[in-house]
């Protein structure tokens, strides 16, 4: 195949990755404030497209440099490496959602790129030297977050319910909810713009190393094209909403109303923020989770529906291997059928 064609189809896979992504984790953004019934299932989800869309420009380009190059040696990536990674987490992520699990679209996305990676080294070489493929400070970073994103939005969240009912404790509930229902609306387009600013980022990174592999950018910086194509997709993404994961995401685990829909979708947008800050690709999934079993367990432990959350958990535990054992299927065959050659 022409190299610039097979840019074009892959540029193409990432986008529709990345929509994927946007429907997939539409639920992250929208189930709180759809639970909480502060907008219809069609509104919150135009809310939500809309911040995924105007965050392009925020945070830089962090994230984007870390999924590109910092996890996985580009000196063994092709094209088809890239391809073979995009398709182990589409594949994922469809499988996730069509079972309603509210999984990490960053998660399948790193593990099918290292799987494809690691499928070229082990091929090229040995089986036992596919782990060279891999840039291990890239893997700490991400399996450190993977542990504490969940529990970052957990703790703060919990944190916020504290402040509430201590700063509105002379309230009426009902007048609490009418004050929260409006806050809602904030904290729901601030978590939509964190989601927007961290999970778009991860896309950029796999086209811009895509560019670099083939030939066409000379160093790995993100041209302005990426970044809004990216945006714009994620955005498409989440406007077409993924409505089994919200229920899973807004009433399975927890039930809402609007002051716990205000803290939980805070926590997350707040912890989110600072790990695109700090370059951190993070899943959006695992936060918003945690942040609302942190309101749930407000009042008593047992609010919280753990049989639900442990199947989460298992699902996350999968996502990073089952993606990259579907990428090095892949790549397998794309290898053996000689169409990338050492």
């Amino acid at each position: 195949m022409p190299i610039l064609l097979l840019v074009i189809v892959i540029i193409t896979v990432a986008l529709l990755f990345d929509f994927i992504n946007g429907f997939h984790d539409a639920a992250n953004s929208v189930a709180t404030i759809v639970a909480t019934r502060v907008l219809t299932p069609l509104q919150a989800v135009i809310w939500a497209a809309f911040f995924n869309f105007v965050s392009a420009f925020s945070f830089g380009t962090g994230v984007a440099k870390t999924v590109g190059s910092g996890m996985v040696d580009l000196d063994v990536v092709t094209p088809y490496v890239i391809l073979s990674g995009l398709s182990g987490a589409i594949v994922w992520d469809l499988i996730t959602w069509w079972r309603g699990l509210p999984t990490s679209s960053s998660h399948a996305l790193f593990g099918g790129y290292a799987g494809a990676a690691m499928a070229r080294v082990a091929y090229l070489n040995e089986l036992g030297r596919a782990p060279e493929a891999l840039v291990p400070i890239g893997w700490i970073k991400t399996l450190l977050f993977m542990i504490l994103a969940p529990i970052i939005g957990l703790v703060a969240a919990y944190g916020f319910m504290i402040l509430v009912y201590w700063g509105f404790r002379t309230s009426n509930p009902k007048k609490m909810d009418t004050y929260f229902r409006k806050l809602q609306l904030v904290s729901a387009a601030a978590l939509s713009y964190s989601h927007g600013t961290n999970d778009a980022q991860k896309t950029m990174g796999i086209i811009t190393g895509v560019l670099v592999t083939a030939g066409y950018l000379k160093s790995f910086v993100v041209p302005i094209w990426v970044i809004l194509a990216a945006h714009a997709a994620i955005g498409l993404g989440t406007l077409s909403g993924g409505w089994r994961i919200v229920h899973t995401m807004g009433s399975r685990i927890t039930r809402l109303k609007p002051r716990g829909g205000f803290c939980a979708e805070s926590a997350a947008a707040s912890s989110i923020l600072l790990a695109t800050a700090m370059g951190v690709g993070v899943s959006t999934t695992h936060v918003i989770t945690g942040a609302i079993a942190g309101v749930g367990s407000i009042q008593r432990l047992k609010a919280v529906r753990w049989g639900v959350a442990t199947n989460i958990v298992w699902a996350w535990i999968l996502t990073i291997p089952a993606a990259a054992v579907v990428a090095w299927i892949s790549y397998s065959l794309i290898f053996t059928g000689g169409l990338d050659p050492q």
